[in-house]
């Protein structure tokens, strides 16, 4: 799964990354946790792309209530085309979640605590997550909501996690966003898990699993046993869910 990650640009590099040819206000985070604003980049019907900020957490447009976002935050690659939460949107509506890096946690041998490891790109500035996007029309207007899709792990991320997020190749940008491309068997052969010499990974604060911690101290390497150092986190925003288990 993947359900806190990194965004903190620059601008410039993101706009650059990722061809954006609009790009909305947007402050760095260092815990971005679901049911958030996150920023996503989507292509208009000439081809250009923009970038929006939308929740985290995909409500499907039939959805009665806008909390089955809470349940759908990631969408599985492997079903998501068949799934009724997320096929008109892996059809029709994809996008792709820029990322710094993404947070995880690793199951301790005799130990009820997890270990987190932040995951980052072992070359370049940024992942690009497979999204798909949404639109849903509620009382007081209408919500855009996305879904991170993800996929089997690969051989470095395997210790850690037996998922991860669906990372798209760059040269695989623009067939996954082309709102004409619609075959279901050639967007999911882009759906695969990253090479392994694309990430890079260490361990970090359990702080991360408070998704009122911010700051660039978190994605610092941490060793087990180590006093977090509270007075490095900006405690300012309020957790919109529990830490993932």
């Amino acid at each position: 799964m993947c359900g806190r990650y990194v965004l903190y640009g620059p601008d410039s590099r993101l706009v650059e990354a990722f061809d954006i040819a609009e790009m909305p206000p947007f402050r760095p985070r260092y815990n971005v946790a679901p049911q958030t604003e996150v920023l996503v980049v989507r292509a208009r019907p000439d081809g250009s792309r923009i970038a929006e900020l939308v929740r985290w957490g995909l409500i499907p447009a039939w959805a009665k209530d806008p909390a089955i976002g809470l349940k759908t935050i990631n969408a599985r690659s492997e079903t998501a085309a068949a799934k009724p939460a997320f096929r008109a949107a892996f059809r029709r509506s994809r996008c792709i979640v820029p990322a710094n890096g993404f947070y995880e946690w690793q199951a301790q041998p005799g130990r009820s605590r997890k270990q987190p490891f932040y995951i980052r790109p072992a070359r370049g500035a940024f992942f690009g997550f497979a999204g798909l996007l949404e639109r849903w029309q509620g009382p007081d207007g209408a919500v855009a909501s996305c879904a991170i899709l993800t996929c089997e792990a690969n051989a470095a991320m395997a210790p850690v996690h037996d998922r991860m997020p669906c990372i798209l190749s760059a040269d695989d940008y623009a067939r996954w966003l082309d709102p004409d491309r619609r075959d279901a068997d050639a967007l999911q052969a882009l759906l695969r898990p990253a090479p392994d010499d694309t990430l890079a990974l260490h361990p970090v604060s359990p702080a991360v699993g408070n998704a009122r911690n911010e700051g660039p101290a978190l994605i610092e390497p941490f060793a087990a046993g180590e006093p977090s150092p509270a007075a490095a986190f900006d405690a300012s925003t309020p957790p919109p869910t529990d830490p993932p288990r």
